[in-house]
């Protein structure tokens, strides 16, 4: 089991590279999934599980779509796009 998932940042680390690899092949509906579903952890799962959406998947995949001048407005739901909003204006970017 060398390779099992220890903790919720790692899950969600490894959430935002399935995410990212969809993407970057083109599956744009399988990455859309993978949004939706993290949405959905974001709102309805603990404590947690939203800080480990917002502060590893939603910062690395955001990242990694700016990196890429990837538009992501039309691919973040609401909540997630207010979320990385949100994460942007603190930073001061």
């Amino acid at each position: 089991m060398k390779n099992q998932v220890t903790s919720i940042y790692k899950q969600a680390e490894r959430f935002a590279d399935i995410t990212k690899k969809s993407i970057i092949s083109g599956n744009i509906v399988r990455a859309k999934k993978c949004l939706a579903l993290a949405e959905r952890l974001f709102i309805n799962g603990s404590m947690e599980t939203k800080n480990a959406i917002s502060n590893v998947y939603i910062f690395s995949v955001s990242s990694f779509m700016e990196v890429r001048h990837c538009n992501i407005s039309h691919l973040f739901p609401q909540t997630l796009k207010a979320e990385y909003i949100k994460q942007v204006n603190t930073s001061g970017v």
